[in-house]
């Protein structure tokens, strides 16, 4: 962790910036009729929940239709990314104007290390209150605060801290504050983590730090095991980076467990479109196509298929995302599909002259810059591929980031 001279030893000086409820809370926002109210974002499944739905029991990716019959008064609107994607980049520029260490984790959280910067903005608490008054007097949203000595303590904290707040995670006082939480709390404990541990009566960060990481590991295993030991006692090394570049983009959508296997192609070839824009708004190619497929049983199941050459077109990159679709459909057919995702790997910086040459006697360049620009001009509703006229509106715009 980057210190100035003058700075406080040991001082606090992570950031962990997260929007509340994003794309409900832009909702909620652009149409004051919204406000105060349970909100759904999406249809067939539900992309994001306000607050007030949330509180109902409302979560993502719930089903629409059961999330109506848990919260049957709330208001369902379709997703506009454009609007998401605007907000974003406003609240971006905001963490820019705060420090040049930010660290997007996606469009709507980043870590910021503002331990240099006493001297010019005042303390971490004080240039998190700015930042959090800021994003809510110039782009209307409310934004959620952690400060802590480590990424890992100030996401935590940013967590506890929701909706609309700010806490602080005094040097020092790290064990006090992290030990009495539940262990879902770390990185890397979900259902079925937390379930192995609640039976050996482990159900606090505490208890857990409390453990032999050897006795851990016959629990969950050595890798789990001194991942966990070392989040229970706080250490977590890593710096606030910026200019990393992603290794992958992909998104994925959540079908719910009765999914009628005819929705999984044309969804497919929606995520593919809109994986495929991003790649190339990005400036870079793939070659690696990944499949990911999530089961009625809770299984789940990877497949790829490596390009000829690395590639940014769509019809390149969708005919081997169809072809692995096609490849598993024995498998979906016998144990149902609730979620699929797309991911695109191995990516490499955008080569003009590579991307123009045809792959499979066909060259897509030209068509896709048209697509992309006429859906940046208008909207990503503007235009559609005849095989999703008809289809759930919530297909028709991307998905889950990975």
């Amino acid at each position: 962790m980057q210190q100035d001279e003058g700075s406080p030893h040991g001082s606090a000086s992570i950031l962990h910036a997260d929007l509340d409820a994003f794309y409900a809370s832009v909702e909620q926002r652009d149409d004051p009729t919204l406000r105060g109210r349970p909100v759904i974002v999406g249809g067939g499944v539900v992309l994001a929940a306000s607050y007030e739905a949330k509180r109902r029991g409302v979560r993502t990716p719930m089903p629409g239709r059961q999330a109506l019959r848990i919260c049957p008064d709330a208001v369902v609107v379709p997703p506009r990314f454009e609007a998401y994607t605007a907000a974003s980049r406003q609240v971006f520029g905001i963490f820019e104007q705060t420090t040049p260490l930010v660290e997007p984790l996606s469009v709507d959280e980043a870590f910021l290390e503002v331990g240099g910067l006493w001297r010019i903005s005042g303390s971490p608490r004080q240039i998190a209150e700015t930042l959090r008054h800021r994003v809510r007097e110039e782009v209307g949203l409310p934004i959620t605060v952690g400060i802590a000595g480590s990424k890992f303590l100030a996401k935590v904290a940013s967590a506890v801290g929701k909706p609309d707040g700010l806490l602080e995670v005094p040097a020092g006082r790290e064990l006090d504050f992290l030990h009495p939480l539940p262990v879902q709390r770390l990185w890397g404990v979900g259902e079925i983590t937390a379930a192995k541990l609640a039976e050996q009566r482990i159900t606090t960060v505490g208890q857990l730090a409390a453990e032999s990481e050897t006795r851990l590991a016959g629990i969950l295993g050595p890798g789990a095991a001194r991942h966990l030991h070392a989040l229970a006692h706080a250490r977590d090394p890593r710096r606030v980076r910026t200019g990393v570049r992603r290794r992958s983009i992909g998104a994925q959508r959540a079908l719910g467990s009765q999914a009628d296997p005819s929705i999984l192609r044309p969804t497919l070839i929606v995520l593919t479109e809109r994986v495929c824009q991003r790649l190339r708004r990005a400036e870079r190619q793939a070659s690696t196509v990944v499949l990911r497929l999530r089961f009625a049983d809770y299984g789940r199941a990877t497949r790829s298929r490596t390009l000829p050459a690395p590639s940014g077109q769509t019809e390149v990159i969708m005919t081997a995302a169809l072809r692995l679709l096609s490849d598993a459909g024995p498998l979906i057919a016998d144990r149902g599909c609730t979620l699929i995702g797309l991911s695109l790997a191995n990516l490499d910086e955008y080569d003009s002259l590579q991307a123009t040459l045809p792959l499979g006697g066909t060259d897509s360049t030209e068509l896709d810059a048209a697509v992309d620009e006429i859906r940046r001009r208008w909207g990503s509703r503007t235009i559609s591929r005849g095989v999703n006229v008809g289809q759930d509106p919530g297909l028709q715009v991307p998905m889950l980031p990975d």
